[in-house]
């Protein structure tokens, strides 16, 4: 039995790593990479961390998982990658969250797990639990003496005594705690001790929290990315003018949450900020790296590094992750297999799906994949430095944007009942087709407007192109729907099953 260290970093944007150029400096997951393989092509297949956990935890899409919200429920009866690797035995450690909402047919009225979405994944081992409300965080600072704030969530916002930067500081506010003290490091040294108390092959699922927000570094990252040199948002000149590219665009673009502070600098700061704490997960990442090394585990582990979904950052004036551009479902895949020691160091240009993680896993300790994987093991592609015949050459992905607890707000201002709050794309090299349940569609050149600011879905010149990727979508929709049982049939000699690959 091998290794397993399978790793989330919460809304970490696809291109944020210096290996590929950006200004980010990212150099232990850069070495990483170098020793493994990097998919510069992999997108998370919903947002935001529920559904897409549920997708990558279950291999499936959201059509057929149907936990599309922070707090669906994610139906029993599927299987996920902690439940199959106990039949390898493997007992899989959690340290962090995996936002699922566990289904209430399961649990007696009552039961606090009902009462957030933010559950255990079925068949892993909450080792050290970690979501919104940091408490075990916060008691490892006050058995260091650390005094700890009411409620312990101020431990992500309370910032030093200085103004911010958009106020006239030289730097974003630093957080109050040193980044010794911080969540990441606290995260990174519970599992090392995790890791020398094991006797036999291990299992760990390292979900941290960062770079989701709260946007505030530690010292020394706050101050790592001068701000001034932050703005090239990918955006419109107004918020105004950017809303006139869709009826869904135009109301998130007014919701709480999502707008883009208009002040240049806040933005900029947040965005500082943000790169920060890509730096410090780096940072501490290493340091987990290394205690592999040192005890003779490198060569005897799979490492698996990727994320739930992006962040808009600002760009079309968005913050969070929503809707259906690319900077919300872009995210980084790194996975080094020491199995696999030639081809280390390729940069892979396929598209690839945060589906295709659960097949990967269990492709990997010999493990049948279940039926009900949408996704496809990236080990051939790994140990071949090239994908199979008939891979997938685009990326989708699904939004569910209905609200079950205030009814039916886009009614009103959409004309759209809770069941048409959805949509669909599918985008390759070439072109993004964004399907509504009952809105308008767009269509996006992305050879000519890789920014994704005209909508050429009522251009006559596009006709032939809008028809032949709505039938791509439509036809992969048919592809992936739910098949539990659809290769079993009964015959005079039982059930009888043939399995057959979803290309």
């Amino acid at each position: 039995m091998q290794n397993i260290l399978f790793i989330t970093a919460d809304q970490w944007r696809g291109e944020c790593l210096s290996r590929l150029g950006h200004s980010v400096n990212t150099p232990n997951l850069d070495s990483l990479s170098k020793e493994g393989i990097l998919f510069r092509k992999h997108y998370a297949n919903a947002v935001p961390c529920g559904p897409s956990r549920a997708c990558l935890h279950t291999g499936m899409y959201l059509q057929n998982h149907r936990s599309g919200t922070n707090g669906t429920p994610l139906d029993a009866r599927h299987t996920n990658w902690a439940k199959e690797l106990k039949g390898m035995g493997y007992e899989s450690a959690l340290f962090g969250y995996t936002d699922t909402s566990n289904d209430p047919r399961e649990f007696n009225k009552g039961n606090e797990i009902l009462n957030t979405y933010e559950g255990v994944l079925p068949g892993i081992n909450p080792v050290l639990q970690m979501g919104t409300e940091p408490h075990a965080w916060a008691e490892w600072l006050r058995k260091k003496g650390i005094d700890v704030p009411e409620p312990p969530f101020r431990l992500y916002t309370e910032k030093e005594d200085m103004p911010e930067y958009e106020d006239g500081g030289p730097n974003p506010r630093a957080l109050a705690l040193p980044t010794e003290l911080n969540d990441t490091p606290f995260m990174i040294e519970k599992v090392i001790e995790h890791i020398r108390e094991q006797h036999d092959a291990w299992c760990v699922h390292l979900s941290l929290l960062r770079p989701h927000p709260p946007w505030v570094a530690p010292d020394p990252y706050n101050k790592m990315y001068e701000p001034s040199e932050l703005m090239d948002f990918n955006r419109r000149q107004t918020p105004a003018e950017e809303s006139r590219q869709h009826p869904f665009l135009k109301e998130f673009l007014k919701k709480t949450g999502y707008q883009a502070p208009e002040d240049n600098r806040k933005l900029a700061r947040l965005k500082s900020s943000y790169y920060g704490l890509m730096t410090e997960v780096d940072h501490y990442l290493g340091m987990l790296f290394d205690y592999l090394k040192e005890t003779d585990q490198w060569e005897n582990t799979l490492i698996i590094f990727t994320s739930d979904h992006g962040e808009q950052m600002g760009d079309h004036w968005l913050l969070g992750k929503l809707g259906y551009f690319d900077e919300s479902y872009h995210i980084p895949l790194i996975i080094r297999d020491p199995l696999a020691p030639s081809g280390r160091g390729q940069i892979i240009d396929n598209y690839t799906e945060n589906v295709d993680i659960m097949p990967t896993i269990l492709d990997w300790v010999g493990a049948p994949i279940p039926i009900q994987c949408d996704g496809r093991s990236l080990l051939p592609v790994i140990r071949n430095r090239r994908a199979p015949e008939y891979w997938r050459n685009a990326a989708h992905w699904e939004y569910d944007f209905r609200d079950v607890v205030d009814g039916e707000p886009m009614e009103e201002k959409l004309g759209l009942t809770q069941h048409q709050c959805a949509l669909n794309v599918i985008r390759d090299d070439d072109f993004k087709y964004v399907h509504f349940t009952n809105l308008p569609p767009l269509f996006f050149d992305l050879k000519k407007d890789p920014n994704e600011f005209t909508d050429q879905s009522k251009n006559p010149e596009y006709s032939a192109e809008i028809l032949q990727y709505s039938q791509k979508m439509l036809s992969w929709r048919m592809n992936h729907e739910e098949q539990t049982l659809t290769q079993i049939k009964l015959t005079e000699n039982g059930p009888f099953l043939r399995k057959s690959d979803r290309y």
